[in-house]
């Protein structure tokens, strides 16, 4: 996984491992990531509509928390994994359907305004944020039968969750250069005259 990526996504990975074991403990792990993430990013100065995933996933973390410690029978937390993914899902589609997909705001905060103003920059980020919402709308569904049917399977659950980041992740990674050749295939230039659209992998310091 890209390493921006798997920051982004840090706290509803603690969530799926951790969860698997303990569901306060889960909650609790994602929610502190979430809001560390989430201060480190408003301290840096990331833009407001660059950090929407950031705060929906501060939002779920602290919703389920409160429930994981207030009502620790409830049974929805029976199905904590495949709602959580649930939400991601919801979150990703909306931020498509606003006009303002999830990965642009990730890729943005490396790039610069000329590139991310860019069509091509736009598009990419189109393609990627509708593959992690199809893949966490599947993810999600596939979670709710594990947890119907299976639900002392730990392992399988562990392993499908991670799966389901790791999709997505290589198209990521592998997706917007691809995208970039056909771009300049199609303009007949040569690959030194399209803008670098690439997502990054920056320092996680």
């Amino acid at each position: 996984m890209p390493k921006y990526y798997a920051r982004t996504f840090l706290p509803w990975i603690l969530l799926a491992v951790v969860s698997g074991f303990d569901d306060r403990a889960g909650a609790a792990s994602g929610l502190v990531a979430a809001l560390v993430l989430l201060g480190l990013d408003l301290r840096r100065g990331h833009r407001a509509d660059s950090l929407i995933l950031e705060a929906s996933t501060s939002v779920f973390m602290a919703a389920l928390t409160a429930l994981a410690f207030t009502v620790p029978g409830s049974p929805v937390l029976d199905y904590g994994a495949s709602l959580a993914i649930g939400w991601l899902a919801l979150t990703a589609w909306g931020t498509l359907l606003i006009g303002r997909p999830f990965t642009a705001g990730i890729a943005r905060r490396q790039v610069t305004a000329e590139i991310a103003a860019t069509d091509l920059f736009r598009s990419i980020n189109r393609v990627l944020t509708a593959v992690w919402a199809a893949s966490f709308t599947v993810l999600a569904a596939a979670l709710g039968c594990v947890q119907h049917w299976s639900p002392d399977a730990t392992a399988l659950l562990v392993a499908v969750k991670v799966t389901g980041f790791v999709g997505p992740a290589v198209f990521t990674a592998r997706y917007p250069e691809s995208a970039r050749r056909r771009h300049l295939t199609r303009l007949g230039l040569p690959l030194s005259e399209a803008p670098d659209t690439s997502q990054p992998e920056p320092s996680l310091r």
